[in-house]
């Protein structure tokens, strides 16, 4: 891991910029998902797959509570009923 010598400040909300640079060359989106992981006292932020959370598909995801779920475990989830 390398140092960029960025900073960045914390909001009262817990947020904070993740620099443009940083998010074109990742091909960070608006809208797009990241994933975060504690390793030790460090923060990994990665750039979440679009894939379903049960299966692991990438065809027909819906969002649903900030989780991604294809519609076919949304029609098995709904048969259990």
């Amino acid at each position: 891991m390398h140092s960029t010598g960025i900073f960045r400040r914390v909001d009262g909300l817990g947020r904070f910029v993740l620099p443009k640079e940083m998010r074109k060359s990742l091909d960070i989106n608006q809208n797009d998902y990241l994933q975060i992981f504690l390793d030790g006292d460090t923060i990994v932020l990665r750039k979440s797959q679009d894939i379903c959370i049960l299966c692991g598909t990438a065809e027909n995801l819906t969002d649903f509570h900030d989780k991604r779920i294809c519609q076919k475990c949304i029609d098995e989830l709904k048969s259990q009923d």
